[in-house]
């Protein structure tokens, strides 16, 4: 019979099927225990430890996680009630609640703290979930454990850096606010709170020339003198980077607050030795008042500093206690630095020339720049009256960088014209010097305005020059390089060492005009001119005397050699138009 002819219940038939079922049920048990093994492979390896219990709380299976993050055996644990070994007083408070939770909800999840088998306590988390049979009941609860110290040390750390200092463990600005805004609230009768805003001189140099680590080693100790200084002060905090401020609440006088800032000063100003080297810093020290300066704590810390900047202003290690003028002058400056940068953006500054007389060939061959703000309303503003404000605002960037641009136009004007062929000289600031792409910036203004690089001079102050030394030098060879002159202004005033001068690739020394208006008064002030000239010679190099104002001056200078002279007794600095008209009018034109 063939295979189509077969009855579908023939024994043949029959057999097959018995032998497909079979071999699908031994499939199913092969899947069901891979399954079973694959589910206890993934419990041991799990990195959270897991706990199996019985309905009644009995441990039942652990893993190894969790043998790990408590130090308990499985045989220390298997069988027992997990309410028998915890020490949690968190899991014995909130049982009936979790119990609840599983028996509704059938899960639980929060933290508890626990011990280790060492007795060593620990924070974990911990999420539950229940097993249920056909019925509905309960028969297992399976518990999730996780270690969370790290991350509760990391929240921890985080909360602490929210209120401290890290560097010097010192209250920061926002803990300090909050102090203040209590210290307020609780101001005894007849008391007062007193607030010292200290700011480090010159920290800035010195962090740019021995770095941070130094740096903060050193404002490290100066917080430690501070503490040390004043143990019972209500606050002490680090407000930035070397800014301090500590809080009295005292009824002390005016005189006593002032001994107090004195000892800070003094403090502060003994030697403080890191790395084998002896380092000096000084301070200065602004003082206020509540309620007497202040009616709340965000004025008593604005006018706190207010008088700091004041005591900056006097040159520093010194202590100011605020008042209303200080008030005044604050608001005055804030004023005039918005009307700054309006002046900025809308064309006010102006660029006004003062010559300078080549005594050997007797004609003008060089013009200083020098910046003069005509104000809409106040008229003619002297840069003695805005420049401080630009250096401190930061403000001297723009401002120097307009001067540039529009001096070396003009230069290159007059020579375009066949009016005159000068050389420029412009005043740079430290900041300028400062920026990362100064050189650069010099570079891209000779191109644009068309100024050969020669005819312009760039003067730098000898303050300046000695401020950051490297950075000075390395500038100044790039601008060598370029081809622009170079002088170092108010000669004499610093150190005018001649080995220093040595170091930098000038061309030109201006000679202070505090000296040259003692000539004609005292036999040392024609010494010290007459060494200077010589020694700028003795380097190669040209001198220049500034503030030259009556004939006898320049007759000295011109017998002593010097090279260029200006001042008032040429002419004061003017337009560039008139400018023109004095070279042409007095047949100096070169």
């Amino acid at each position: 019979m063939t295979d189509q002819a077969r009855s579908p219940h023939t024994p043949d038939r029959v057999g097959q099927e018995d032998a497909d079922t079979s071999a699908a049920r031994d499939k199913g048990k092969d899947s069901q225990s891979e399954r079973t093994r694959l589910a206890a492979a993934a419990f041991e390896v799990a990195a959270e430890g897991i706990l199996i219990l019985d309905a009644s709380y009995r441990v039942l299976e652990l893993n190894e996680a969790f043998c790990r993050l408590s130090g308990y055996s499985r045989q220390d644990i298997v069988g027992r009630d997990i309410m028998e070994l915890t020490s949690s007083p968190d899991l014995r408070e909130q049982f009936l609640t979790i119990h609840e939770a599983l028996q509704q909800e059938g899960c639980w999840q929060g933290e508890l703290v626990e011990s280790r088998k060492d007795g060593q306590l620990y924070p974990q988390w911990v999420r539950l979930r229940v097993a249920r049979d056909e019925r509905g009941e309960i028969t297992n609860i399976i518990a999730f454990v996780s270690d969370v110290s790290q991350r509760r040390q990391v929240e921890e750390r985080l909360r602490y850096l929210t209120h401290y200092d890290e560097l010097t463990g010192l209250a920061n600005r926002r803990q300090l606010q909050e102090q203040l805004q209590e210290a307020c609230q609780h101001i005894r009768p007849g008391s007062s709170l007193t607030l010292l805003y200290i700011d480090l001189d010159r920290f800035k140099i010195l962090n740019d020339s021995l770095g941070h680590e130094v740096a903060d080693r050193l404002l490290y100790q100066i917080s430690r003198r501070l503490m040390h200084t004043l143990p019972n002060a209500e606050a002490i905090a680090r407000l930035s980077g070397d800014e301090f401020a500590i809080l009295l609440d005292t009824h002390q006088s005016l005189s006593s607050l002032s001994q107090i800032g004195r000892k800070l000063l003094s403090k502060i100003r003994k030697p403080i030795l890191i790395e084998n080297r002896e380092l000096v810093i000084s301070a200065s020290i602004g003082i206020s008042l509540m309620p007497e300066h202040a009616r709340d704590p965000s004025d008593l810390l604005r006018r706190a500093n207010i008088a700091m900047q004041q005591a900056k202003h006097l040159g520093g290690n010194t202590l100011q206690f605020f008042t209303d003028g200080l008030r005044t002058s604050s608001l005055e400056k804030l004023q005039m630095e918005h009307e700054l940068r309006k002046a900025l953006s809308s064309g006010q500054l102006e660029v006004f020339y003062q010559p300078r007389l080549d005594l050997h060939s007797k004609r003008i061959e060089a013009v200083e720049a020098l910046v003069r703000w005509r104000h809409p309303e106040h008229g003619l503003i002297a840069p003695g009256q805005f420049i401080d404000l630009a250096e401190e605002t930061g403000l001297i960037i723009p401002l120097g960088e307009q001067v540039l641009r529009q001096a070396c136009q003009q230069t290159h004007q007059w020579r375009q014209a066949g009016e005159a062929d000068l050389r420029v000289s412009v005043n740079l600031s430290v900041k300028q010097l400062r920026q990362g792409n100064f050189v650069s910036l010099v570079r891209q203004v000779l191109e644009e305005t068309g100024l050969a690089p020669e005819r312009l001079e760039l003067e730098l102050t000898e303050s300046q020059l000695l401020d950051d030394i490297d950075n000075a030098i390395n500038i100044c060879r790039q601008l060598r390089a370029l081809g622009v002159q170079l002088a170092i202004d108010d000669f004499g005033t610093g150190y005018s060492s001649l080995s220093y001068l040595k170091r930098f690739p000038v061309n030109y020394v201006k000679i202070d005009r505090s000296f040259i208006s003692e000539l004609d008064l005292t036999d040392e002030g024609a010494a010290i001119a007459r060494a200077i000239i010589a020694m700028v010679h003795a380097l190669g190099l040209k001198a220049v005397a500034e503030g030259v104002e009556i004939q006898a001056q320049m007759d000295f200078l011109a017998a002593q050699g010097c090279d260029e002279v200006q001042g008032y007794l040429l002419c004061k600095p003017v337009e560039a138009a008139r400018l023109l008209e004095f070279i042409r009018a007095h047949g100096l034109l070169p």
